[in-house]
């Protein structure tokens, strides 16, 4: 994550003024909170060619998001390596930043690494994580989960939410650490309690499944609600399934099919599949075989092999849509197929296949 403007506050703090004058510095500090970036860039445009860091960071700043001047990745990052190669930390990232999304240099994970390892030593939160994901994630380094854990616990003791969501995440799966359930709802319960959607999802699922903590229905849709109305796809979904099986809340199919709309209509395969059925069943809604259909259509391009099956069936039977064999042996195939589908629905498509005699 590229630091962003509002660094400015902050800058006047980082770095000593020797040989040019505080005022100027903060003159333009002032006009750039007040957005008169033209100002501020006057103010700090001979400071930065004096060598100030504070300032050539800043115009930086404003070259990379088009502030006072147009918009220019590699003037932003000229200004960024002036202030990293004089040790200023929040430079550093950015430039590890611009290297590692190919912005006004090419892209090179290797130099990513670079900078942001100078900045993680000094403490920055930011170039923690962001070390942290390249240690997960092998780029510009080998993959070592045992590193990651390293700097994500760093950033995670900063308070740096995605970091501990990430934290969370690696003692759940137990990489680069024991797996610990308790230590995943921890860390998740700190990065929830900052509102990181991710996490709220996470800590709901923990709930639901009583896995880290006792199972308690009621906080997992909770923590399901905070995820949704941020918009979290899976959250939306999750929460939908709560509502139709009445578990936390009082069982009310309207709402289950409010949420799984909402995560139906962001590509979320599951919602799409479930939406399917409360259409095929009228629950929630008028039945309407078409509507189901169409949502059992759009889970099955995903690959998900229920809704492959229920699709094939509704071609056999000619419900929603026009009855055609070919398009029903191809779905149930598929379903059959699928190296995702469980037993039952492996059964299911085999049944099906056989009693329709789709085999002629």
């Amino acid at each position: 994550m590229m630091k962003n403007i509002k660094i400015l506050i902050v800058t006047v703090f980082l770095t000593a003024f020797g040989g040019v004058t505080y005022a100027s510095f903060t003159d333009g500090l002032n006009a750039a909170i007040e957005g008169d970036y033209k100002t501020a860039l006057k103010e700090w445009q001979p400071l930065a060619d004096q060598g100030n860091a504070s300032a050539q960071f800043n115009l930086g700043l404003m070259y990379e998001n088009g502030r006072g001047v147009l918009k220019d990745d590699k003037q932003a990052t000229k200004w960024f390596r002036k202030a990293a190669d004089q040790g200023l930390a929040d430079a550093q990232h950015n430039l590890g930043f611009m290297y590692e999304n190919g912005r006004g240099v090419l892209k090179d994970d290797k130099q990513a690494v670079k900078w942001y390892q100078k900045a993680a030593d000094q403490g920055d939160a930011d170039a923690q994580y962001n070390l942290g994901v390249m240690y997960d994630k092998g780029r510009g380094v080998l993959k070592d989960y045992k590193q990651a854990v390293k700097w994500y616990q760093k950033a995670a003791d900063q308070g740096f939410a995605r970091a501990q969501f990430n934290l969370g995440g690696m003692y759940a799966y137990g990489e680069g650490v024991l797996k610990d359930d308790k230590q995943a709802v921890k860390w998740y319960q700190k990065a929830a309690d900052q509102g990181n959607a991710s996490a709220q999802h996470n800590l709901g699922v923990r709930y639901a499944n009583g896995r880290g903590v006792l199972k308690d229905y009621k906080q997992a849709v909770k923590w399901f609600r905070k995820a949704a109305d941020q918009g979290l796809a899976d959250a939306q979904h999750n929460l939908g399934f709560m509502y139709e099986n009445g578990r936390g809340v009082l069982k009310d199919d309207k709402q289950a099919v409010k949420w799984y709309q909402k995560a139906a209509d962001q590509g979320n395969a599951s919602a799409q599949y479930n939406l399917g059925l409360m259409y095929y069943k009228g629950k929630g809604v008028l039945k309407d075989d078409k509507q189901a259909v169409k949502w059992y259509q759009k889970a099955a391009d995903q690959g998900y092999a229920g809704a492959q099956l229920n699709l094939g069936v509704m071609y056999a039977n000619g419900e929603g849509v026009l009855k055609d064999l070919s398009k029903a042996k191809y779905w149930i195939k598929k379903a059959y197929e699928n190296p995702s589908a469980n037993s039952k629905t492996k059964n299911l498509a085999e049944e099906n296949w056989n009693e329709l005699e789709l085999w002629k």
